[in-house]
């Protein structure tokens, strides 16, 4: 009888009222195990799968009884949640939320790691990175544990966790412009760097093949992005489970090549691990900020975790928390020993010879003709096919705030068409963004920066806010600490790239993508 009453408790939560009577609340996040059969599914879209739904099934009175007795009242679901991408089906684990992780947390900013050690030596740089690496890590443990931080309560989505610590209005202002920008923004820029590196891959296999006619760039970034919706029509975040899998090996063997073969290979001559002269003082100073920003930019994914958290079951005994910390331990060990050997690995092969490019770039132009073609077409084709990947699970948020508009008006769920069509439309703006704006990487040191606190200063912040440690203790002081310092540390970056672009210019050329 145990068993069954704790059955009841994970799929009947309400809240009961003084006079026994029983009164229905909205939750943010709830289980699927919660919705009753009368609730409008998503109709399948041609491209997705069946989803299977449980029908409840238990003794209402028992719940009530059981709940009382524990303490732990939860609320009625909003409907909504089964309609949309990343709630939409709970089926995840902690396999799953390693393939996603790795796929988010693992990309083409690590291949610039070893440029920050131009800067800050040996020393610090591996201080830095080391410091910067434990501090993210902890911020990421934060938002799992604040997932479910409210009993009847799942925050799935970053914005929803910082309204609710920092109120409607100022975490909608705090939370809205970084999320997006790390989840559009980010996208945009894998359609350059997807398209860039299927132009470079043709180039290495077919180019010397004079009967073959080269896109352009431009046609190139349409081949990537048409690649990129089709692969989009996958329904959920679960869905792409296998698509993170295929990413994160990509990653995974793109970097682990480039710095065994860079550290094989024999140095370049002339190679110096001084530290390079600056003409005054703040021109050093913005150096080193520039430097510890292209570490920190290194660690991304922080604005998805809740929405991989978000694609578990939980229950009181067992909460999504311990599956989700277990993938991303895994993940972030394999992600450790690919970043750590990249900045190392390739500032004592190159040393002060590091192009402004990164690792990849030093590869071609000192060991370019040393290499096989062969190598270097599978690593620019791991590459692409991580950047695909990795368009998926970022373009997720989006997707979902799409369809949540949709929604929230018509209160049902949005037919098969239509989630295609939106898909369609961002993909299209994506494209149409990357080739009206091809000098937008030039700004990433200050966007970047901008959104910095989303993964170094805001999860504590609102550790704070919703857990409210007792003051001067130990939590109290830990946080409050990382959460100025990010914050501090966001400025001061903002600051470095601004002058960085007013000392050294930028060239800004509209729909002429290079």
């Amino acid at each position: 009888m145990g068993s069954e009453l704790v059955e009841v408790i994970k799929m009947s939560p309400s809240t009961v009222l003084s006079n026994g009577e029983l009164k229905n609340t909205a939750s943010l996040t709830p289980s699927p195990h919660l919705l009753d059969s009368t609730i409008p599914k998503t109709p399948k879209s041609p491209f997705s799968a069946k989803i299977l739904m449980s029908p409840l099934a238990s003794p209402m009175k028992k719940a009530l009884t059981y709940m009382e007795e524990i303490g732990n009242l939860t609320k009625l679901p909003d409907p909504q949640e089964a309609w949309l991408p990343i709630t939409e089906s709970r089926s995840g684990n902690a396999y799953y939320a390693a393939f996603h992780t790795l796929s988010s947390g693992l990309g083409v900013q690590a291949l610039v790691l070893a440029l920050a050690f131009i800067t800050l030596g040996w020393i610090w740089g591996i201080i830095s990175l080391s410091l910067i690496f434990m501090w993210q890590l902890y911020t990421l443990w934060l938002l799992i544990q604040l997932h479910e931080s409210v009993p009847g309560m799942r925050y799935s989505r970053y914005l929803r966790l910082s309204e609710a610590a920092f109120g409607e209005k100022l975490g909608k202002i705090l939370a809205l412009f970084p999320t997006m920008y790390l989840s559009g923004g980010t996208c945009v820029t894998l359609i350059m760097i997807g398209g860039s590196t299927m132009k470079i891959f043709f180039q290495t296999v077919c180019g010397s093949n004079s009967h073959i006619t080269p896109l352009s760039t431009i046609e190139w970034y349409i081949v990537f992005t048409v690649s990129a919706i089709i692969l989009a029509q996958l329904p959920n975040l679960n869905s792409i489970a296998g698509v993170s899998l295929i990413g994160s090996i990509s990653a995974v063997t793109y970097c682990t090549l480039t710095w065994v073969i860079s550290v094989i290979k024999e140095r370049p001559q002339g190679v110096s691990f001084e530290p390079v002269e600056n003409k005054s003082d703040i021109a050093r100073i913005c150096s080193i900020l520039n430097a510890i920003g292209m570490i920190a930019f290194a660690f991304r994914g922080h604005n998805l975790v809740l929405e991989i958290q978000g694609t578990m079951p939980s229950n009181l005994k067992n909460p999504s928390h311990v599956p989700m910390w277990k993938g991303v331990k895994f993940s972030y060990s394999i992600i450790a020993l690919c970043l750590f050997p990249l900045a190392i690995g390739g500032y004592w092969a190159y040393g002060n010879l590091m192009p402004n490019g990164g690792i990849l770039s030093a590869l071609d132009k000192y060991h370019g003709k040393d290499n096989s073609k062969a190598i270097l077409g599978i690593t620019s084709l791991l590459v692409v096919v991580h950047c695909l990947t990795s368009f998926q699970i970022y373009a997720m948020p989006v997707f979902d705030n799409l369809e949540s508009r949709y929604t929230n008006k018509k209160k049902k769920p949005c037919p098969w068409w239509l989630r295609t069509g939106l898909r369609v439309f961002f993909g299209c703006l994506a494209f149409f963004i990357s080739v009206a704006l091809p000098f937008l990487p030039s700004l990433a040191g200050l966007i970047g920066g901008i959104a910095l606190p989303v993964t170094l200063a805001y999860p504590c912040l609102m550790w704070i806010m919703i857990k409210k440690p007792k003051t001067y203790t130990s939590s109290w002081f830990v946080n409050w600490s990382l959460g100025l310092w990010g914050l501090v540390l966001s400025v001061l970056l903002v600051f470095g790239a601004i002058w960085t672009i007013a000392t050294q210019g930028m060239h800004v050329h509209f729909f002429k993508p290079q």
